[in-house]
């Protein structure tokens, strides 16, 4: 058997299958959720250095977002007892599981910068 074969069991994933790639990217998919989550590799970080890192994302998503990993228990998020309160966030044991993933995507985007970023 070969590898994709035992791993897959040949099975194809439908709309109406519990499929492994569709549930992966329930949790991680869209747009901002895998850059959130790399910038809280090795790091804790507020709310305002998140918005810092990501210039692009808005308030109201970063929100939802962090709010959407920490219900899928990705994200960690600490809330101090200060005035004003402080609030930190934190990759869990689950999300640094994805560090080979996020590893290789960042090396393949490197390798074929020039093709990606190239107008055809």
């Amino acid at each position: 058997m070969t590898k994709n074969k035992d791993l897959n069991e040949n099975k194809v994933c439908t709309e109406n299958e519990d499929c492994p790639v569709t549930n992966a990217m329930d949790v991680i998919g869209g747009k901002w959720k895998v850059i959130i989550l790399y910038h809280l590799r090795d790091n804790t970080l507020r709310f305002g250095e998140l918005r810092k890192r990501i210039p692009k994302i808005t308030q109201k998503m970063l929100t939802q977002q962090l709010r959407e990993l920490e219900s899928n228990h990705l994200v960690e998020r600490k809330i101090y007892a200060e005035v004003p309160p402080r609030v930190e966030y934190t990759s869990t044991y689950i999300a640094e599981e994805l560090r080979p993933i996020m590893d290789m995507l960042c090396d393949w985007s490197k390798k074929h910068e020039e093709q990606l970023h190239s107008d055809v």
